[in-house]
């Protein structure tokens, strides 16, 4: 077949590189509106879940993939001060900039084409002389637009802002770090994802954004606030800035996943909110689906795509309800701030119903015996089975 990807992520580079090893005689071109090297954001982190998937798709890109990442078993709920760790998590971690690279240069071994700089202006023209459009554009992405009473997505903005800064000061363990302020809770999520870099992505609710003056500051006015609301995390060290402006969560669902011989992938299709650390996980498990489909159904595109789809839509809606249960959390942190530091990381570990106490014994037997023996189920909000 004659296949164009349109978006140059990790979900079309992904799909593009599995597609062309399942069957080398497709011809299987990507073009990228963003110049070559350009991304925005720090790093990215993968469960070891996610990556098992991976390894079990392609275990020879897969050694390659996870070469240079940053490892470590446990992470680390910062409440008061106080850090509490969780162990039994194992999280894998990399520079988005590096992850897209090995992609690239593995889809460019294959004989896959990657034009950067170039936008697709008319997908309708595009789609009539492919025989497969994928469209993995992104949160934002314009073929979804120009077909959207095909696709009829929705859009759901959740309140919490959000900046993403990065930073030298390295961060072991993922990091969940809680600070009361005058103005209120601000929230930081890290990571260090290089031997020299951590992701630092900052979280605060609207009022709280206001009463700290954070909608009338700009970029670095924002960044250096921040630094001083974590200091004490930071040391001496910085926030650095990379487009680093205020946002909100935008959830992205879509009734219809293709159209003709046009299909969604990744962001494009479905939006997974970062508290759960799985967008790009979810990215690339639409790529393996997606390529499986066409695999089993040469020339079908129905056929590929109803397979794509039965695969994947069960886990896409049930990440969705668990990230929405995750972003409830978030948004209602106030309200919890009066626990104990070890009962608010175990009302943490709970907080989208998918773990429940045995889950928690089984990754960290020290962690739950100390839980049970503050009565931690007794003490939060969150129900004591899952």
């Amino acid at each position: 077949m004659k296949i164009a990807v349109i978006g140059a992520g990790p979900a079309g580079l992904y799909f593009s590189l599995l597609a062309k090893k399942r069957d080398p005689s497709h011809r299987i071109q990507v073009f990228e509106q963003n110049p070559a090297g350009a991304t925005y954001g720090w790093g990215v982190v993968f469960s070891d879940v996610g990556l098992a998937f991976l390894r079990e798709a392609d275990p020879e890109f897969f050694r390659t993939f996870v070469a240079h990442h940053e490892r470590c078993d446990y992470m680390e709920i910062v409440h008061r001060g106080t850090h509490v760790q969780v162990h039994g998590n194992h999280f894998s971690r990399t520079s988005r900039i590096d992850m897209l690279k090995v992609l690239e240069d593995a889809c460019r071994a294959q004989g896959i084409s990657i034009e950067h700089g170039r936008r697709i202006e008319d997908v309708s023209k595009l789609a009539s002389e492919v025989d497969l459009v994928v469209a993995a554009d992104g949160g934002n992405s314009a073929v979804r637009t120009q077909f959207a009473h095909h696709f009829r997505p929705s859009f759901e903005k959740r309140r919490n802002k959000f900046a993403w800064y990065g930073t030298r000061q390295r961060f072991h363990p993922v990091s969940l770090i809680f600070r009361e302020t005058p103005h209120g809770v601000f929230i930081a999520h890290s990571y260090q994802y290089s031997p020299e870099l951590s992701t630092f992505l900052v979280e605060v609710d609207p009022d709280t954004w206001r009463r700290a003056g954070l909608d009338r500051a700009s970029e670095e006015e924002s960044r250096r606030y921040c630094a001083e609301v974590f200091r004490p995390e930071l040391g001496g060290n910085e926030l650095l800035t990379n487009r680093s402006l205020w946002f909100e969560a935008n959830i992205v669902r879509n009734d219809q996943w293709s159209y003709r011989n046009i299909v969604l992938l990744g962001d494009a299709l479905r939006t997974v909110h970062f508290s759960l650390g799985s967008g790009t996980r979810m990215a690339m498990q639409d790529a393996i689906a997606l390529s499986e489909g066409v695999a089993s159904h040469p020339g079908d595109l129905p056929a590929a795509f109803a397979a794509f789809e039965a695969q994947r839509r069960p886990a896409s809606s049930s990440f969705q309800a668990a990230a929405a249960r995750s972003l409830d959390w978030y948004e209602n942190v106030a309200a919890k701030m009066h626990l104990d530091p070890v009962a608010f990381a175990y009302d943490y570990m709970r907080r989208t119903g998918q773990v429940s106490h045995d889950d928690l014994r089984r990754r960290d037997p020290h962690f739950a015996a100390a839980c049970e023996a503050m009565a931690c189920h007794e003490r939060t909000d969150t129900p004591a089975t899952a």
